[in-house]
């Protein structure tokens, strides 16, 4: 009898695992296409921007200019989303109804996760229980199949992946003697411009909207419209700067267009968190203006970003001490992968904290770039270089085919003609508020001066971009925001585009000069060994006469160079003077702990003449007067400098 039940009891285990088998076979399968199909959706971009890449190429090669790379890869963005929207798989979706029972969840706050219990027959129809956990991903619509689905990415991927190496590389490559030249025309235009728009466009659509039908006009409160504003009024011309930079545009004007877009950027993110935190977090229901609320708010924006920007001057500054006092520049390899996790740290860090990442990632570039780079070894050095600038062309280029793709492919697009022709209209004027006042207030006490065909430039260098489409991604749960993402999109394909596309043109027509050669400006030893002053340099005509400096500092970077220059590059690089030369006699003991073997026997070369430094030609973060030398033979005959050098020569 024992051996019967035995052979009963191994005969329902037999079944049990065979049907257990079968589940983990179907489960496998099912696996198993899910990888492909994530294949296939990340082979379709890798084959756009490959053939981007070959487009861009041939562009080049034949010189073709009414369209650039972006506008490139938004049209192919568009063709493959078309393609996949009108001729993918038919496949649809397997689902299940589930309904909620529980009045605490709702649309507007589901669960964070839904628990599904199936029963599973085991031997001797003894049932056991198999629970599967679900996360909620988004709303979505169950005619969609499954590749439209995968082709959709989470917008986390654009935040925390692709939106750092593209902020990143704006403060490293920034070219610093020339956005601190003209700081502050850029923060007027970046900080008190971009809010003066944002709140114009915010009041201006709000205005259209209700004047809309109801069923529009009922979807959208003021907030919603405000922080349209912003996010619309985050510009990206990197078409407009590409350009530029080709045909060797007026210095000043590339300055001003990519300091601005940088700066943006940043603020429009803190802005847009701001008014979203008016809302949330202060208000108290009545949806009617609070004066306490908005003061709280504006709090918050500027607590965001001063502190979001000292974590990332932090975070830059901590790596330079690293890398200055430590032999990891012995292992280059390994050094390149400690300043790209140090780097992608601070965004980590500031996001942690509740705050703004992209501001961090923004002057930790900048920091990294001014401090760093010169304690870096020369593979070290070449290697972010070329990774970051690699890192950038991939991430710009993939972010403008997706919102291509994204047309057709994301289930939460809500067109309405009416809100999209108001969006417009509305983006163009508050770009104009931006520009033209302030550009008049600047010159009544700016030299040199704004000419009105560099004003008119910079309101055709607002596209928008990346910036623009990550924040309007971010959140499509409502009408509302399903409208502006829609509106967002279409923006950013007209403006790269058309304003991309016509750039050449617009230069001619406002009398733009090209081929403008950059001024050679080597640095010299702010110096000596002996700590004396610093060489002067004045600037003469053929007759003798002072003439202009052929450009003026800003206020602010004559305030931070001269403390920068003996204080904060002594600390955290091998430059010189050293801390043991700027220091008071009673700090000569921390001082000389900070100071460098390198930097006591720093190596200089003869160069015009003079004695120089050997260093990166665009490290320092003003220009002193002595810097200023000529661009080319005309200038050279022109101006002749006079050099009064004072104090003990190296």
């Amino acid at each position: 009898m024992g051996v019967l039940y035995l052979c009963v009891l191994l005969f329902g285990n037999f079944i049990y695992i065979s049907n257990g088998a079968a589940t983990d076979i179907e489960l496998d399968a099912k696996a198993q296409n899910t990888h492909r199909l994530d294949s296939l959706n990340l082979l379709s971009y890798t084959l756009l921007l490959i053939l981007t890449v070959l487009t861009i190429w041939l562009f080049k090669h034949r010189r073709v200019s009414f369209l650039h790379e972006t506008g490139l890869a938004v049209i192919y963005g568009l063709i493959v989303g078309a393609i996949i929207r009108y001729a993918g798989s038919t496949a649809g979706l397997s689902n299940m109804n589930v309904f909620p029972n529980d009045d605490k969840y709702n649309a507007s706050s589901p669960p964070d996760t839904l628990t599904l219990h199936f029963p599973v027959n085991g031997p001797f129809n003894i049932t056991t229980n198999k629970t599967y956990q679900y996360t909620f991903r988004s709303a979505i619509d169950i005619q969609d199949n499954e590749i439209e689905l995968k082709a959709t990415f989470d917008p986390e991927i654009f935040f925390n992946i692709i939106l750092p190496p593209i902020i990143f590389h704006a403060g490293y490559s920034l070219k610093r003697k020339y956005f601190f030249r003209n700081l502050g025309a850029i923060l007027t235009y970046a900080i008190i411009g971009t809010t003066i728009s944002s709140f114009v466009v915010g009041a201006l659509m709000y205005g259209c909207v209700q004047l809309m039908p109801p069923r529009m006009a009922n979807s959208f409160t003021f907030l919603d419209t405000l922080y349209f504003g912003a996010l619309i009024s985050s510009t990206d011309p990197l078409t407009i700067l590409a350009i530029f930079h080709d045909l060797h545009v007026d210095v000043n004007l590339y300055a001003l267009v990519f300091g601005e877009s940088v700066l943006n950027d940043a603020v429009a993110i803190v802005l847009s968190g701001s008014i979203q935190n008016y809302g949330e977090r202060y208000q108290s229901g009545t949806g009617g203006f609070e004066t306490k609320a908005f003061f709280q708010a504006l709090g918050d924006f500027f607590y965001i970003f001063i502190l979001s920007l000292l974590i990332g001057a932090l975070m830059g500054c901590v790596t330079a001490l690293m890398t200055k006092f430590t032999r990891v520049r012995d292992f280059p390899l390994l050094e390149s992968a400690l300043f790209v996790l140090m780097s992608y740290s601070t965004f980590l860090i500031a996001e942690a904290a509740n705050l703004t990442g992209i501001v961090a990632v923004l002057f930790c570039g900048i920091c990294q770039a001014h401090y760093t780079y010169n304690n870096l070894s020369d593979d070290s050095r070449m290697r972010t270089k070329q990774m970051f600038e690699l890192l950038n062309f991939l991430a710009e280029n993939f972010i403008f085919s997706y919102i291509g793709v994204s047309m057709f492919t994301f289930p939460k697009h809500h067109f309405d003609p009416l809100f999209i022709l108001a969006g417009f209209t509305c983006a163009a004027i508050g770009r104009a508020t931006n520009i033209y006042p302030l550009s008049f207030l600047l010159n009544l006490g700016r030299k040199p001066k704004i000419p009105g065909n560099f004003q008119h430039m910079l309101f055709f260098a607002g596209l928008r971009g990346a910036m623009s489409f990550a924040l309007a991604i971010r959140n499509t749960v409502s009408e509302a925001r399903q409208a502006m993402l829609t509106t967002t999109s279409l923006i950013v394909i007209i403006t790269v585009i058309i304003q991309g596309g016509a750039a050449m043109n617009l230069l001619r027509w406002f009398q733009i000069p090209i081929g403008m050669e950059e001024e050679t400006e080597p640095l010299s030893n702010q110096g000596s060994r002996s700590g004396n002053t610093t060489p002067r340099c004045e600037w003469a005509d053929s007759t003798g006469q002072e003439m202009p400096k052929p450009n003026e500092k800003a206020f602010l970077a004559r305030a931070w160079g001269s403390f920068d220059t003996h204080y904060m590059k002594p600390l955290l690089t091998h430059s010189r003077p050293t801390l043991l030369e700027t220091l008071p006699v009673c700090c000569n003991p921390i001082a000389r702990l900070l100071t460098t073997t390198e930097q006591m026997t720093q190596f200089y070369t003869m160069q015009d003449g003079q004695n120089r430094i050997t260093r990166d030609s665009d490290s320092d973060l003003c220009i002193e007067e002595s810097d200023y030398l000529h661009n080319d033979a005309r200038h050279s005959n022109m101006h002749r400098p006079v050099h009064a050098i004072s104090g003990n020569q190296v």
